[in-house]
């Protein structure tokens, strides 16, 4: 298979230095070079061989794991909103791409793709064997009616937003043409897009877009059909589900190792989890709070799973609504918050202070700005020329679990105190903001990891998108957007994301006080557990040791 042509230009800038082995890994696999392919031509460059070392691990066979995560409502996976969401349905359903820990996109329901020197036509190929548990071919047919299933308006799936700009028309009604999604055979897909946009794989992994049975009508409950490792036996919203190891022969990845894997809901008190895994009433937990990171560490037979991600939360006004539809209040509010001393106060000063504009410095593609630091008297001055020279009163909404989410906004409430802003907290139990997170005029909402720079830009603050809880709407943001969204070369990108950054910085409806350093726990018998950057957990890849 010949290789995309820019693949010359990655290995340019490697050995130039202009691109660290990682990100030329990375961007070499979303031109459909092989993650092997990339390390082996990568190696010959930098004369020594980067790619990960091969683990050998003869993984223990059967037992049941117990972890405890949220059991949110699952019906409609295309609509979640919540990675907790999905991280059940993902143990029966697939992705057709897979992004690692190492942020490397490698196939899986696919086998491969090919996409055109313009970056406008993506081939994609099926993987061949793969059947679903009721014993049908996995087809492009079944890739293509998903597809369509989330792009539809009607279906109200971020996945929308995330490919609005290369799959929809002026006004994100339908597909832009009418060939856009072309079948070509039983084993291959063509999305013939209307603009580049180099991360289709990694949109790909977005989080609702698991493949689903079409059959299913895009619902999911116990004993849905799926292309996974295990069946959904039992679930109860806010108490647990159990998976089984679906043992059908056309699995086509390792594992899985479990008999049964079980998640268990264990509520909104960051405490039960500490008393359940000290006394091995769960083998792990999806995710730690800050709060409980000294308890786990001193556990002799747990292991604390860290990774640096782009994880963050932000305050947002909804900017259709008084007093957010006036730039200068929403400025006010970024200028009277110090982020590094909220790090520390929110989260121990694990991660980094954020800039208010949502692109993390682990992004390849963002842009170093001056840092926008604190300035109260400029964020009082503000508010007076909008009018609100005596001060203003609101109300945020935000939840109670995790507890670094309180914490962020009481920080952030005392420091709008001094800028003559005072605002109180509408503090709701998770289920219940989960409810009207994206509906509250004013709320912290946490968002999840995203591998490149622009993915978030356009999940949240794309016009008119599905996710976009601020209303933020921005001809020029959206413009700069897929533009941002099309160009390969890193340096090149850069520059235009100076431009939403800026964008973000003056007139955006966000305060971001920090990015997370996340980590998962584990009982030392547990294999195979990773904290993924974006908290998705595999379920094939686990083991526990009897």
């Amino acid at each position: 298979m010949a290789h995309h042509s820019y693949f010359n230009k990655l290995q340019e800038q490697l050995a130039e230095g202009r691109l660290d082995r990682r990100e030329f890994v990375r961007y070499s696999s979303l031109l459909g070079v092989s993650a092997a392919t990339a390390y082996t031509v990568g190696a010959g460059i930098v004369g020594e061989d980067f790619a990960p070392k091969a683990v050998a691990q003869d993984m223990p066979m059967g037992g049941s794991l117990r972890l405890a995560m949220r059991i949110p409502v699952i019906k409609d996976p295309h609509t979640f909103s919540w990675v907790i969401d999905s991280n059940v349905v993902r143990q029966v359903c697939g992705y057709l791409t897979r992004t690692g820990t190492d942020n490397v996109t490698r196939p899986d329901l696919l086998e491969s793709w090919e996409v055109s020197d313009d970056l406008l036509t993506w081939t994609l190929n099926v993987r061949q064997g793969v059947m679903w548990h009721d014993g049908k071919a996995f087809t492009a047919e079944d890739i293509a009616w998903n597809l369509n299933h989330v792009l539809n308006p009607e279906t109200g799936s971020s996945v929308l937003g995330l490919m609005q700009g290369y799959m929809m028309n002026d006004d994100a009604t339908a597909l832009w043409d009418a060939n856009a999604i072309e079948i070509v055979d039983d084993h291959t897909i063509r999305l013939n897009t209307r603009s580049p946009n180099i991360a289709i794989p990694e949109h790909a992994f977005h989080y609702p877009l698991l493949i689903l049975d079409p059959s299913e009508g895009g619902t999911f409950e116990v004993g849905s059909n799926g292309t996974g490792a295990f069946t959904l036996t039992e679930f109860v919203v806010g108490e647990k589900a159990t998976l089984t190891n679906a043992n059908h022969d056309a699995w086509y990845g390792d594992g899985p190792y479990l008999d049964t894997l079980q998640f268990i809901d264990l509520g909104d008190d960051a405490s039960a989890a500490i008393g359940a895994i000290a006394s091995k009433q769960v083998h792990a937990i999806d995710e730690g709070d800050i709060v409980q990171l000294d308890a786990f560490k001193a556990m002799p037979h747990v292991e604390v799973i860290p990774a640096n991600t782009a994880q963050t939360g932000v305050a947002r006004g909804q900017v259709d609504q008084a007093p957010f539809d006036d730039a200068r209040v929403r400025k006010a509010l970024r200028l009277a918050i110090d982020t590094p001393s909220v790090l520390q106060a929110a989260h121990r000063g694990l991660g980094a202070p954020a800039e208010h504009h949502h692109v993390a410095p682990i992004h390849p593609d963002y842009a170093e700005l001056p840092f926008m630091a604190r300035d109260v008297e400029a964020a009082k001055a503000l508010l007076a020329e909008a009018g609100h020279g005596d001060g203003l009163e609101l109300e945020i909404a935000c939840k109670k679990d995790p507890a670094w989410e309180l914490l962020a906004v009481q920080a952030m409430v005392e420091q709008w105190k001094e800028a003559g802003i005072d605002v109180s907290i509408n503090l709701l139990p998770s289920d219940q903001f989960w409810e009207v997170w994206d509906k509250v005029p004013f709320g912290f909402t946490s968002w999840t990891h995203r591998p490149l720079g622009f993915m978030v830009l356009g999940l949240a603050y794309r016009g008119g998108v599905p996710w976009n809880e601020s209303h933020f709407n921005n001809a020029e943001f959206d413009a700069k957007l897929t533009q941002a969204e099309g160009i390969l070369d890193v340096d090149a990108r850069r520059e235009v994301m100076a431009d939403l950054e800026m964008i973000m910085q003056e007139e955006g409806p966000i305060v971001q006080p920090l990015w997370r350093a996340i980590y998962c726990v584990a009982d030392t018998r547990v294999q195979g557990y990773q904290m993924h950057p974006t908290s998705y957990i595999f379920g094939e890849t686990l083991a526990i040791d009897a």
